[in-house]
């Protein structure tokens, strides 16, 4: 992280029996940078202050074919001066489970501080809110759970992200993006 606005990414370099000609790096799904295969860092500016970013990186060879997504890295911009603390879910993990015909989705985060109870959270699947988490009682303390239950078939891709209903009933900063494949 460099400052509340700008972060400095290194990775290490791919190898392509065509040739690597361009590296693309992306923050969650949407492609916001690319340098030359000769390049294995990046600067990237513009960001907010005190905001989770998640950024993977993809070789492309000059048939145009891109790589895999490299291994997700989260990162938290400085926040500025004078800003209440963050407000983000942190450390969300997502795993899948096959049960019967469906597949099970277990969500779990830590629950950010907010010197109160937070009563609900937002889940968005692929950018899209998707649905409200309410606890039924009191809410929980520390890390938090959900499960879903989906009929998708094996292989198919869910980006997911949270974000919390802080007790002054604004709603905070988004989790950083996970990215589930059912079955894998």
């Amino acid at each position: 992280v460099d400052g509340s606005r700008a972060v400095n990414l290194s990775w290490g370099g791919s190898t392509d029996d065509i040739g690597v000609t361009s590296y693309d790096i992306y923050q969650e799904d949407s492609r916001i940078h690319s340098v030359p295969g000769t390049r294995t860092t990046a600067h990237l500016t513009g960001l907010r202050p005190g905001t989770v970013y998640t950024f993977t990186v993809r070789a492309r060879d000059a048939a145009d074919t891109s790589s895999p997504d490299s291994n997700a890295v989260d990162l938290t911009t400085a926040s500025a001066p004078g800003a209440p603390a963050g407000t983000a879910p942190n450390d969300l993990r997502i795993g899948n489970r096959v049960q019967g015909k469906e597949y099970v989705i277990d969500l779990d985060w830590q629950q950010p501080e907010t010197g109160g109870e937070i009563p609900s959270y937002q889940l968005f699947i692929g950018g899209r809110l998707t649905t409200t988490i309410v606890w039924g009682a009191t809410p929980p303390k520390g890390r938090a759970h959900y499960r879903l239950t989906v009929t998708d078939p094996r292989g198919t891709r869910y980006s997911m992200k949270l974000r919390a209903k802080l007790p002054d009933g604004k709603w905070g900063d988004f989790s950083a993006q996970r990215t589930v494949v059912l079955g894998g």
